[in-house]
């Protein structure tokens, strides 16, 4: 079996797909598709730490899947603005795990991660899957990889 890991920048996830469908990621449907006769080598959700009941929910639900789930607390500014960005670590992970595993699937539509999917791949000649919202994706992150993946409603929870 292939190796895969996974990483999942959740706060791109929410808002992309919140803004275009009104609707939620459905992360056990993803689960099933991006580890399908795959060994999981590491799955890491980052996001950060509000401290809220359903915001506690969804990470434990995360973790039940199978994710670790990475956390930095949610910094609100004296002007409104917030800061919870995960790049530098989402970066990180992907370079140490990138020459452990055959495949690298990133589901965010940041375009800062560009240059780093460009990377692994001349470095480690990974495959790699990119999974956003196509028209809240940077082109410059779907033109990195022959794999990109829409998310659309296939990957999205069911409204009741």
């Amino acid at each position: 079996m292939r190796k895969v890991s996974i990483f999942v920048d959740v706060q791109n996830i929410y808002y992309t797909t919140k803004h275009q469908f009104n609707s939620n990621f459905d992360y056990n449907k993803f689960w099933k598709l991006v580890t399908h006769q795959r060994e999981v080598v590491a799955a890491f959700a980052y996001t950060t730490d509000r401290g809220d009941t359903k915001q506690i929910q969804f990470q434990n639900i995360l973790r039940a899947i199978g994710f670790e789930v990475k956390l930095k607390p949610f910094i609100r500014r004296a002007d409104g603005s917030s800061k919870g960005d995960w790049d530098v670590g989402i970066t990180i992970d992907i370079m140490e795990y990138a020459s452990k595993s055959d495949i690298i699937v990133l589901a965010s539509g940041d375009g800062d991660f560009d240059v780093l999917i460009n990377r692994i791949r001349a470095l480690y000649n990974n495959e790699t899957e990119i999974y956003g919202v196509s028209n809240l994706t940077a082109n410059s992150l779907k033109n990195t990889t022959p794999n990109f993946f829409p998310i659309s409603h296939e990957l999205l929870l069911r409204s009741n």
